[in-house]
């Protein structure tokens, strides 16, 4: 009978934990992806190109934090986007009301991420013991709360206008750190801002490839297959699906943390909208659930088709109308491109049900691969 397979193994303490992308094609896309908005500040000049990369590495960590709720426990939760804004009104209020210097960053850091695992935990303890539908309209309810909340408290959160603040003197635009050198490169503080926000949220993905990876991982996917069999086994489901909400809480805030950063400003559109849900959830399914590299396809594919998907319609809409080509040029035209999206969207979810990432293991990454998760 063949051995049983280890649960943490006898895999080497791998950076990227035991868990290869398992596909050549999938690995070639991930280090495209991530050279690509390594060099972004150098290849491709402007505030805009910088501004879609700097949202790519937050979303790649929001999405997995909740890829780790939704794709390894099965837990359907709609208050995630409550705790990136946890995070993000966090450091806002700190930086606004202390002024722009690190112990204001310091003190955003130490009450907000304290402050979402707290609520992760007791929304965990009082509702993972219930149904899922029932802990997914739970979580809705309280999400919904906590934005009302956030709006009526002017005085704190700014209300309906948000708050902005400044940064500190290094992480400014106007602070120099590198003048123009041979090759006609310049960093500043903004750049330096857009490497910190890169690095903490690789840092995050990879911390949770390492969770998913782990003897915990394990169970979180034991508990996502069968519950009452996981129980049965002796597996205290409620406080590890608790702990799962907890770590992807803490991340999210982290996540908001970091927007909040870039942006310098925390209001309810950009961090406690449901429509950031819903974009959350999309960017899950479209990358794959339960692979945390789906993550970074997924905020990948879904941030560029929503920053250029316009723009490279009117370009096509353009080149059909001066080919004389007919319906084409209407078909195409930008106001449309919101259709599109959908539309696309929608192809993904059908030719890709498994996700992109689900997809290349499956048939376009080597033979000799294991089974995904």
């Amino acid at each position: 009978m063949a051995a049983a397979r280890p649960l943490c193994g006898d895999q080497p303490m791998m950076i990227l934990s035991g868990d290869p992308p398992r596909s050549r094609v999938l690995t070639l896309v991930l280090v495209l992806i991530i050279l690509a908005l390594a060099a972004t500040p150098f290849l491709f000049p402007g505030a805009k190109a910088l501004n879609v990369a700097a949202k790519i590495c937050v979303f790649a960590a929001l999405v997995a934090s909740y890829d780790l709720l939704l794709g390894y426990t099965g837990s359907v939760s709609f208050a995630h986007t409550m705790f990136y804004g946890i995070g993000s009104y966090a450091i806002a209020i700190a930086l606004y009301g202390m002024g722009p210097n690190w112990a204001a960053v310091a003190t955003g850091i130490v009450v907000g991420l304290p402050l979402a695992a707290l609520l992760a935990l007791a929304i965990g303890l009082f509702s993972l013991r219930v149904a899922a539908i029932f802990f997914a309209m739970i979580t809705l309810a309280v999400a919904s709360a906590f934005q009302v909340l956030a709006s009526q408290l002017s005085w704190l959160t700014g209300g309906e206008d948000g708050r902005s603040f400044q940064l500190p003197e290094l992480l400014r635009p106007g602070t120099v750190l590198i003048s123009r050198n041979l090759f006609g490169f310049e960093v500043n503080g903004r750049i330096l801002t857009y490497y910190l926000v890169l690095a903490i949220s690789a840092l995050m993905i990879l911390a949770l490839l390492r969770v998913v990876n782990s003897p915990f991982g394990r169970v979180l996917q034991a508990i996502r297959e069968n519950r009452f069999r996981a129980e049965a086994l002796g597996f205290r489901t409620v406080f590890h699906l608790t702990y799962a909400n907890c770590l992807a809480a803490l991340v999210a805030a982290s996540a908001g943390i970091l927007n909040a950063l870039w942006l310098r400003y925390a209001g309810p559109d950009t961090s406690l909208s449901f429509s950031i849900m819903l974009d959350i959830l999309l960017m899950v399914v479209i990358g794959g659930m339960g692979t945390i590299y789906g993550a970074i396809i997924g905020a990948t594919i879904f941030i560029l088709a929503q920053n250029y998907l316009q723009s490279l319609m009117g370009v096509a809409s353009k080149a059909a109308s001066e080919a004389g080509l007919p319906l084409l040029p209407g078909l195409l035209h930008p106001d449309r491109w919101l259709l599109w999206l959908g539309l696309l969207f929608i192809a993904s979810v059908y030719f890709f049900p498994t996700g992109v990432v689900g997809r290349l293991r499956s048939g376009g990454g080597d033979k000799s691969a294991g089974a995904s998760h």
